[in-house]
């Protein structure tokens, strides 16, 4: 059972469809496994959860 986890800002449910489809679709190829076999998580963070260069994504607005 292969998991693959992405961890992101806010994501529309349409970009969700294509990130599921799309991994698993690729995993799938590439590992020679079924699709049914491969789980995908995507973990969404509020900007304010989320540092780059030492500021808050939240402040860069």
């Amino acid at each position: 059972m292969p998991v693959i986890t992405l961890e992101a800002a806010k994501l529309n449910k349409d970009q969700k469809k294509q990130l599921v489809n799309e991994f698993t679709v690729t995993a799938s190829k590439i590992m020679n496994i079924p699709e049914q076999a491969i789980f995908i998580f995507l973990k969404e963070n509020s900007l304010e959860n989320i540092g780059v260069g030492g500021q808050l994504l939240s402040d860069r607005k």
